[in-house]
């Protein structure tokens, strides 16, 4: 304890089995353990949400760097799970908020996040990265809004928080082309902060966080607090709009197709149906 490093294996009473937590010098490094390419569902957002409130508890954490292990920092959501993301409400055939619920509990917490992206952050991959305060990457970061190529409408709050990022028309060229961009667009574009080489990604963003560990904790909850005032309950009301037009959507022959053709690795036939 004297060095100033504790490690964290359980946090809480919650059940977190997908995260590590390290806190050294101020700075809790969560990480995501689900390699290669850590594919998200409700119940690591709840994880991630959950540790995000413990650490807003302590006082010897002052900001938090978000990483992943493998490949990739979070390559969407994993379509073969059955709570891939919002979770089927069976007595009404639609999908709930659970997701989106415990996606505005991460927005909502008060601690500063620098997310190291290396390798892919797609769809609500790409989503649980804007939720950061930063973005450190690297040439091979890929970022991508795919949810048009698999005929579905966006979600986590990407609607709201990619245009604020990096402009109204950017944001619709990245949400109706669904194309990707690498890290260095990515950093030209202002939607990563800094672009350095893959094996520096964490150093740098663990750097960025100790930067602002080394202010006064106080002040820096106050100015964050003002720059993103309203931000939480923004991404409340919009990921509620997100999730009325991703039901819509979901019983279409088109999003049959684009789920089928991505787990085919195929490009998709659609015909507007």
């Amino acid at each position: 304890m004297n060095d100033g490093y504790i490690r964290i294996f359980s946090v809480s009473e919650n059940n977190i089995k997908d995260l590590t937590v390290d806190i050294t010098n101020f700075v809790a490094t969560i990480e995501i353990r689900r390699p290669p390419h850590n594919f998200f569902d409700v119940e690591l957002i709840t994880q991630i949400a959950d540790t995000y409130s413990e650490m807003d508890s302590r006082n010897d954490v002052r900001a938090i760097v978000l990483c992943a292990e493998g490949k990739n920092f979070c390559a969407g959501a994993n379509l073969g799970a059955s709570n891939v993301g919002n979770a089927k409400d069976s007595s009404t055939g639609v999908l709930s908020n659970d997701l989106y619920r415990q996606a505005v509990r991460i927005f909502r917490s008060k601690k500063p996040v620098v997310a190291a992206v290396q390798g892919a952050a797609i769809g609500g991959g790409l989503g649980l990265a804007v939720s950061a305060d930063f973005r450190v990457t690297c040439p091979e970061g890929r970022f991508s809004a795919n949810f048009t190529k698999l005929g579905f409408h966006p979600g986590f709050g990407l609607t709201l928080t990619l245009p604020s990022l990096i402009g109204k028309q950017r944001a619709s060229l990245m949400c109706l082309t669904s194309r990707r961009i690498d890290g260095l667009q990515a950093t030209t574009w202002g939607l990563a902060d800094l672009c350095v080489p893959l094996c520096d990604v964490r150093l740098e963003a663990q750097k960025i966080a100790q930067e602002i560990a080394s202010c006064a904790p106080l002040a820096v909850a106050s100015t964050r607090s003002t720059l993103r005032i309203g931000l939480a309950d923004s991404i409340a009301m919009q990921t509620d709009h997100e999730l009325a037009e991703q039901n819509a959507l979901r019983g279409t022959k088109d999003y049959k197709e684009g789920i089928e053709s991505a787990s085919q690795r195929r490009e998709p036939i659609f015909q507007g149906k």
